[in-house]
């Protein structure tokens, strides 16, 4: 009996010494962890089933998988932060705010997305209370990135120009997510960031610049088609 007294004394001292160094040993606490930190879509994205000819929308599943808990019945909640503002998406066993009739829980704690849009992308928070246990909370942040294609770029191409100035080329769409890159081609041929890598337009003077869609020609005495041969552009998505 004296044995036994000792050993829970034990027992007790090293439980508050776990939780005065902020380790709580995990059969006592409530943990959660993640597959993806980091989750992609693309937005109203439709796929063909494997092996039948009909389309199905595809389906995003944040995880919150809870490793170690006591409690039977632990209070679960996930918010959505947009811009730094929270929002319940998950409350009281329920689906609601943006999310109400586009998700579901799958349990004990994931929740399943259907026909993602680009008002997704957000950070996603899941919150887990088990009053029972030792530790009795654990969150985990998720973020949502939702890609949009881009639209038909709109074009600024100026209807002459005097020879020698230098002139602006503009595509530009506003669509796109991630912000979309762009290249530009002569006679079907793309051109290089820096013409003096290439022989074909090593006489060609210009900047490009793929984050915003502008191509400038400048200086003078240097060979340089003209404008009306220049189409723009072809544009993608950054992966």
């Amino acid at each position: 009996m004296k044995r036994c007294k000792m050993a829970m004394g034990r027992l007790a001292a090293l439980i508050v010494l776990y939780a005065s160094l902020g380790h709580i040993p995990s059969s006592l606490g409530v943990i959660l962890r993640t597959t993806d930190k980091i989750v992609w879509a693309n937005e109203f994205e439709r796929k063909l089933q494997e092996n039948k000819s009909n389309l199905f929308i595809q389906t995003i599943e944040l995880t919150c998988l809870i490793e170690s808990i006591s409690t039977n019945n632990p209070r679960i909640e996930w918010k959505k932060i947009k811009n730094g503002v929270p929002s319940y998406v998950y409350f009281q066993n329920k689906i609601s705010g943006d999310l109400e009739n586009r998700a579901q829980l799958r349990e004990p704690a994931n929740i399943l997305i259907f026909n993602t849009s680009r008002a997704d992308t957000a950070e996603y928070r899941c919150e887990v209370a088990a009053i029972e246990d030792q530790r009795d909370f654990d969150e985990i942040l998720i973020s949502l990135a939702v890609r949009v294609k881009p639209v038909v770029p709109r074009c600024s191409v100026p209807e002459s120009v005097t020879v020698g100035t230098s002139t602006e080329l503009r595509c530009l769409e506003n669509e796109g997510f991630p912000v979309s890159q762009y290249r530009w081609f002569h006679n079907n041929e793309e051109l290089p960031q820096d013409p003096k890598t290439s022989q074909r337009f090593v006489n060609f003077s210009y900047i490009i610049n793929p984050d915003t869609g502008s191509l400038v020609k400048r200086g003078k005495n240097v060979e340089m088609p003209t404008i009306a041969t220049f189409i723009a552009c072809l544009i993608k998505c950054r992966p």
